[in-house]
C-alpha cells in the first residue's frame, strides 16, 4: 500500500511499508478535492502494467529539466541478479505533477544550476514523506548542480541535512558487495542519505552515478562519475523496496 498526496492508501510495490501524514499539515483542501479516486487508480496502473513491475520515474524539473545521460542499464541488472522485476526504461514524470504518485522510485540528475518552483519543493516533500525514494546524482559531477541540489533540499527539509553513508551501510550489500566508490579521474566518492523518521528516504551523490558506459552518444568527458555505478545504483533500488 502507498499513501496519495489526500492521505488515501493504495497499492504501491511489494515489501515497502507505508508511512501516514497528516494531510491537513501537507496539502490545501481546496486541491486534494480535485483529486479524484479515480485518477489514483489510473495513475497507478499506468505506473504498474502488470503486477509487481517496478517503474522508475525520471523527474522533469524547474521547467524542462531532466536527466539526459543517465543510464537505465541498472533496472535491467537489478532483474537479471535480484527477484526484483523492474520496466527496462524510465518514465519521465513532471516534478510538480500527481503522477509522480504511482512510482515508488525516482531519479533526478542533471548538469546546470536549476531553481524549484514552490508546487515541486511541495510535491518532492510529500512524496519522500510518504513512502517514496528518490535517487539524486549531479550528473558527471557537475558543481553548478550539486549547488542547486543541496539549496532545494535543505529549503525543502530544512531541519534534515544529508548525511555520509559508511561503506559498511547496509546500502552497499544488497546485491552486490560495493567495497568502494572509485572515480574515473581518479579519488573516491561518498554517497550522503537523507532520513525521515530514521528511515533512508533519497540517496543523494555529488558524484556522477550516470553509468555514460551504457549510454549511446553520452560521456562524463569533461566531468567525472563512479566507475562502478551501475553496481551501485542496483543496490540504491534494491535497498529502497526492500527497506
Amino acid at each position: 500500500m502507498r499513501a496519495d498526496r489526500a492521505g488515501r492508501m493504495k497499492p504501491w510495490c511489494e515489501g515497502r511499508a507505508p508511512v501516514r501524514r497528516d494531510r491537513r499539515a501537507v496539502f490545501p483542501a481546496v486541491r486534494t478535492a480535485l483529486l479524484s479516486a479515480s485518477v489514483l487508480v489510473l495513475l497507478c496502473c499506468l505506473a504498474f502494467a502488470k503486477e509487481g513491475v517496478i517503474q522508475c520515474a525520471n523527474l522533469v524539473y524547474a521547467g524542462t529539466q531532466t536527466s539526459k545521460c543517465f543510464s537505465d542499464e541498472f533496472l535491467r541488472l537489478a532483474e537479471e541478479k535480484s527477484t526484483l522485476r523492474t520496466e527496462r526504461r524510465f518514465k519521465r514524470v513532471k516534478l510538480a505533477d500527481e503522477e509522480l504518485y504511482g512510482f515508488p522510485f525516482a531519479i533526478m540528475t542533471g548538469e546546470s544550476a536549476f531553481t524549484l518552483g514552490q508546487a515541486e519543493r511541495d510535491n518532492l516533500k510529500a512524496y519522500l514523506e510518504n513512502g517514496g525514494f528518490l535517487l539524486a546524482s549531479a550528473g558527471c559531477s557537475s558543481k553548478e548542480w550539486d549547488a542547486s541540489f543541496r539549496r532545494e533540499l535543505a529549503r525543502i527539509f530544512p531541519d534534515k541535512p544529508l548525511r555520509k553513508l559508511p561503506m559498511d551501510h547496509a546500502l552497499f550489500k544488497t546485491v552486490f558487495e560495493v567495497k568502494g566508490l572509485e572515480l574515473s579521474h581518479g579519488g573516491r566518492a561518498q554517497l550522503e542519505g537523507l532520513e525521515i523518521d530514521g528511515k533512508i528516504v533519497a540517496i543523494y551523490s555529488a558524484e556522477g552515478l550516470n553509468d555514460t558506459a551504457h549510454m549511446s552518444g553520452c560521456c562524463c568527458c569533461g566531468g567525472n562519475e563512479i566507475q562502478n555505478s551501475v553496481q551501485v545504483n542496483v543496490n540504491i533500488l534494491a535497498y529502497a523496496l526492500l527497506h
